[in-house]
């Protein structure tokens, strides 16, 4: 399991729209947002810079 920290996440449409975005890559899956510690784990590997873009295109920030 990976996690990664995402910065902008405010309320619970929020972890939908993360979820959502990152289940929609190839090779992720099993996708938990944990809105109060602004963390998002998951299984499975994708390209950074892929996981970057989906999370920047709902509007939030993946924190390195």
């Amino acid at each position: 399991m990976t996690t990664i920290k995402v910065e902008g996440m405010k309320c619970q449409h929020c972890v939908g729209n993360t979820k959502k975005a990152l289940e929609e890559l190839a090779g992720i899956s099993n996708v938990s947002v944990d809105l109060e510690k602004g963390e998002v784990s998951f299984d499975g590997e994708a390209a950074m810079e892929d996981i970057k873009a989906a999370v920047a295109a709902k509007g939030f920030t993946v924190v390195d």
